[in-house]
């Protein structure tokens, strides 16, 4: 999402300092009593002296800002899931989250009779919530939470009460 917001940060940088100058270089021309650059003026005078709100024109372009309004904003207040996890015993420390998963997952592997983990890693505050899932015994659950345990205490990680692991038999052969 960060990529995104500042595609669409640069956008608006662009147009907002093209329309900027547009509008500097038409002021200069009407304040030195030259042609206009792009803009019709008597065109834009009428049209804008002309319209009323209770034109259908101006009302559906109100609501088509008002709705991408609100979707923008709906957008931006949505718990992200995010990218970077503060390392407690470090200041200004951050982990991705994405290798978090992947050491965690590799960790659970390496336990014998346990294939295919995957893990997800959620910040609450600054502490960590750890999931996961994998095919195998079940009665490999302490050795995988041992496994998964160590490697957040390698990581540096914030101490974990509670790791929500579930480890499913496969229906293939081994």
């Amino acid at each position: 999402m960060r990529v995104v917001n500042r595609l669409a940060s640069l956008l608006l940088a662009i147009i907002l300092i093209g329309g900027g100058l547009l509008l500097a270089a038409e002021a200069a021309a009407v304040a030195l009593d030259l042609p206009s650059l792009l803009i019709d003026r008597a065109a834009w005078f009428d049209a804008l002296t002309g319209t009323t709100v209770d034109d259908p024109v101006v009302f559906a372009v109100a609501i088509a800002v008002g709705v991408v309004g609100l979707l923008i904003l709906l957008t931006q207040l949505r718990p992200w899931t995010p990218q970077r996890l503060a390392v407690p015993l470090a200041d200004g420390w951050h982990l991705h989250r994405r290798s978090v998963e992947k050491r965690l997952a590799s960790a659970a592997d390496r336990v014998p009779g346990v294939r295919d983990a995957r893990a997800r890693v959620r910040r609450r505050g600054n502490s960590w919530s750890s999931r996961i899932r994998a095919n195998g015994d079940p009665s490999a659950r302490p050795q995988v939470e041992n496994a998964v345990r160590q490697e957040l205490d390698r990581l540096a990680a914030p101490r974990v009460d509670r790791l929500d692991i579930r480890l499913a038999r496969s229906g293939r052969a081994t």
